[in-house]
């Protein structure tokens, strides 16, 4: 009997127009992952990329709402059977903290009082920017992720984006509503760091893999395992003092850093509008001559002229009350005694 005849002869049909619909969607998604390199940016598709990433941004949130519903839903009933270990565990954590808390207040306060005695300027607040992960692009070197945030809401190449538990990683590419943050674990990715212990400055170096390595260490004996990595705003790139995570050896014995990110899913993320310290101060105010700030000092208060004036008598009184005490001086020493003549040796004639 021929298969046309037989009981299947009707998934004939349907079998081809599922492997058609296969062919395409593979080959949509290979055109995607090749316009979707972020380390070619002069390279005659940077268009068409902008244009892809524009749509892949909206199609990539739809296709992943089911798995974030299906991971809530999977939360949910962890954390319904977990819930009183869990009760358990955050009440002793509560009660190791409570200490730290309070000496945390007690330092924060006393490093106020410093900064006020000492003229310090706190560095001005960042604005920032909530943004959603919709799509997640990951290989065996790269990895970046797709927000649902672009220019038109002020995001622009360069700014550094963080979660609720360190630093992510920065964006590398904008368009109009969306845009490309490239993670620290990225190839791609180099990150001025330093230790918090001691201060030493190195490179965080993304090699693919979850955990940077920590590269150009400055000092001997500088880290050790469990020491907190942040950033350290050498070149203007991120602000000083955001967490990264904690220094760990690796199994070759380099020293690589467990990202505080990897804490949980990287679903949210805030976006920092910080490009570099240029923006902190006024350009042309620094460019201006040396002498250009005189003429913009106000006039002086009356109890800063009496200052004046009376910190000039007190010189004028002490220079001539020295001038006074060397004429005494003089006056008071004996003359010098004038020698004798020396007696003639010659004799009578």
């Amino acid at each position: 009997m021929a298969f046309r005849d037989g009981p299947f002869e009707n998934l004939k049909v349907p079998l081809v127009w599922t492997a058609a619909v296969a062919v395409v969607v593979c080959a949509v998604g290979a055109i995607l992952l090749l316009l979707s390199d972020q380390r070619a940016p002069a390279s005659p598709y940077s268009g068409a990329r902008s244009g892809v990433e524009t749509v892949a941004g909206p199609v990539g949130g739809v296709l992943s709402a089911p798995v974030r519903w299906f991971g809530q839903i999977s939360d949910g009933i962890g954390g319904y059977f977990f819930a009183v270990s869990e009760n358990r565990r955050l009440k002793r954590q509560l009660a190791e903290l409570e200490p730290w808390r309070d000496q945390a207040i007690a330092l924060k306060n006393i490093n106020a009082r410093y900064e006020a005695m000492l003229g310090i300027r706190p560095e001005p607040p960042v604005p920032m920017v909530t943004a959603r992960s919709v799509s997640d692009s990951r290989g065996p070197f790269s990895n970046a992720r797709l927000l649902d945030v672009g220019s038109a809401r002020g995001v622009k190449v360069g700014n550094p984006a963080i979660n609720e538990h360190g630093l992510v990683g920065r964006i590398v590419g904008t368009s109009g509503g969306v845009s490309r943050m490239l993670l620290l674990t990225d190839v791609a990715s180099r990150t001025p760091v330093l230790v918090d212990r001691t201060d030493a400055r190195a490179i965080l170096t993304g090699d693919g893999s979850g955990n940077p390595r920590l590269e150009f260490v400055r000092g001997v004996d500088s880290v050790q395992p469990g020491d907190r990595i942040l950033t350290s705003g050498d070149g203007g790139a991120f602000p000083r003092g955001l967490p990264i995570g904690v220094a760990a050896r690796g199994v070759d014995g380099s020293w690589r850093v467990k990202l505080f990110s990897d804490r949980g899913a990287i679903d949210y993320v805030r976006i920092l509008m910080f490009e570099d310290f240029g923006q902190l101060v006024d350009p042309e105010a620094l460019n201006a001559p040396p002498l250009a700030a005189l003429g913009t000092l106000s006039d002086a208060t009356p109890e800063q002229a009496a200052a004046v004036e009376d910190a000039a008598a007190r010189r004028a009184a002490a220079a001539e009350a020295a001038l006074e005490r060397a004429a005494a001086a003089a006056a008071a020493s004996p003359p010098a005694a004038t020698p004798a003549p020396a007696p003639s040796t010659g004799g009578a004639e």
